[in-house]
């Protein structure tokens, strides 16, 4: 583990830091569309990412999902840091959005390491102000652009954090994604497909244009 910390973390934390996470955290490998955290859940551990994207979604009294952010490797979640410091019940859903490796911290750590670390107080701070500017873009995105926008925003986002053109996902799962109808989704994908902006293929959708 401690090779993944160097390569992932080296540039932001000291080696003594380095040194505490791969005695007290836990390794862990999932699969794509595994669920990491669920709201509700008391929070244990916080993850640094090691590899892999994650996905941080919210959901409504009626059970409808909105995606909040990715999360993608040398990242940690912002959500994650409040509900453990506050010993609060999680408010997000975590899935994995492809296998990922990441590291588990314990929330005993955490809070000693922001005494302890300026480097690890440091990083706390700035996985604050990324992840609000992230959420200010989501609610932007929601207010100010037309669905077929955010829509196209989703997958290049989604393109971004995988590194891959080919997007492996079902017009239902964009729909709930993005808070949306099934119908309107598949309508505007076959829009954006006679543009030339997407191929469409079984459960899979090509970007054309970067």
């Amino acid at each position: 583990m401690i090779q993944e910390l160097q390569d992932n973390y080296g540039h932001l934390f000291e080696e003594a830091l380095i040194n505490e996470i791969d005695q007290t955290g836990t390794y862990r490998e999932v699969h794509e569309g595994h669920k990491l955290m669920e709201i509700g859940d008391y929070v244990k551990s916080m993850p640094l990412l090691v590899s892999g994207v994650i996905k941080v979604l919210r959901e409504d009294d009626d059970g409808d999902e909105l995606l909040l952010y990715f999360l993608e490797h040398g990242d940690t979640c912002a959500m994650t840091l409040t509900c453990c410091m506050g010993h609060t019940r999680s408010e997000i859903r975590a899935i994995a959005e492809t296998n990922t490796q990441l590291i588990m911290v314990p929330v005993q750590k955490m809070e000693e390491w922001l005494a302890k670390y300026s480097s690890w107080r440091n990083f706390v701070l700035q996985s604050y102000h990324n992840r609000l500017n992230e959420m200010l873009e989501t609610i932007d995105s929601i207010a100010f652009l037309k669905m077929d926008e955010r829509l196209l925003k989703y997958l290049k986002d989604k393109a971004r954090v995988t590194h891959d053109d080919m997007i492996s996902t079902t017009h239902q799962q964009i729909a709930y994604e993005l808070h949306t109808s099934r119908v309107v989704i598949s309508r505007l994908l076959k829009k954006m497909e006679k543009l030339g902006k997407i191929k469409l293929y079984r459960n899979q959708i090509k970007m054309m244009e970067a």
